[in-house]
């Protein structure tokens, strides 16, 4: 299968999308907010909805959990785009919330691991309240094809610029947009044990978009591609509308 990317002629087409999405559903003093970890997804979201709408219609929200060693990259990002920032710390709100869980169960590793994705998601959401703003999603179709990402949480939004590219085509469109190289190609740490993502996937985005895009079958190492399927099957509920019951009429 013959597959290319062009990522001068997708930057383009997400910026018309964007500006034709506000048009039709917004005002134009609707505000784009996003959450702006430093990394590649929110820096290539940030970006194009500035070129999209304009700087002054784009508010970024850092949202450190007590102190985070890497927010120097989010700073850079924000001076960067010359964007209105607000810093909102919810460490506290974390540590009140599952201290509060606990009186009445012991979290698992997952309810850690995802509340403080949905209280940022909730601390965008206050910040759009506030501002007459629409939430900006910046998940990436590679990690919506596996399940990284925290249903409620950063997998929230009010519209999704990324979600139909991997995350080898999110690094070109942040190349063509001139984005500084240690945004675009920051290594995406866990923030938990201090390992990559690709480290806990067990194989690389490379190969994950490879396979996504129907370049490679994977039937060089077919547990990977296993592992791959397994994934995208038992997490599909996150990119699926909820299941509701219907009357018979």
């Amino acid at each position: 299968m013959s597959y290319s990317f062009n990522a001068e002629k997708v930057t383009n087409e997400i910026v018309q999308w964007i500006r034709d999405l506000f048009e039709r559903t917004a005002t134009p003093q609707t505000k784009a907010v996003i959450g702006i970890s430093g990394g590649k997804d929110s820096s290539v979201a940030a970006a194009v909805c500035v070129k999209a709408l304009g700087k002054d219609r784009v508010i970024g929200v850092l949202m450190p959990q007590g102190e985070q060693a890497d927010i120097a990259y989010s700073r850079l990002l924000v001076d960067t785009l010359g964007i209105k920032s607000y810093t909102i710390n919810i460490g506290e709100t974390v540590s009140t919330f599952m201290n509060e869980l606990k009186k009445h169960m012991e979290p698992s590793n997952q309810a850690v691991v995802n509340t403080p994705a949905r209280i940022r998601m909730t601390t965008l959401y206050a910040v759009a309240a506030s501002h007459n703003g629409r939430v900006v999603n910046t998940c990436n179709l590679s990690e919506d094809w596996v399940g990284y990402s925290t249903k409620f949480g950063d997998a929230a939004g009010d519209f999704s610029p990324l979600s139909d590219l991997t995350v080898t085509e999110v690094l070109q469109v942040g190349e063509y947009l001139g984005l500084p190289n240690e945004l675009v190609h920051k290594t995406p740490i866990d923030g938990l044990c201090g390992k990559t993502d690709e480290e806990n996937l067990g194989f690389t985005y490379a190969m994950l978009d490879k396979y996504i895009r129907g370049l490679d079958d994977l039937s060089s190492v077919p547990e990977i591609k296993e592992k791959i399927d397994r994934m995208h099957r038992a997490n599909l509920h996150k990119l699926q509308l909820m299941p509701k019951y219907e009357q018979n009429k």
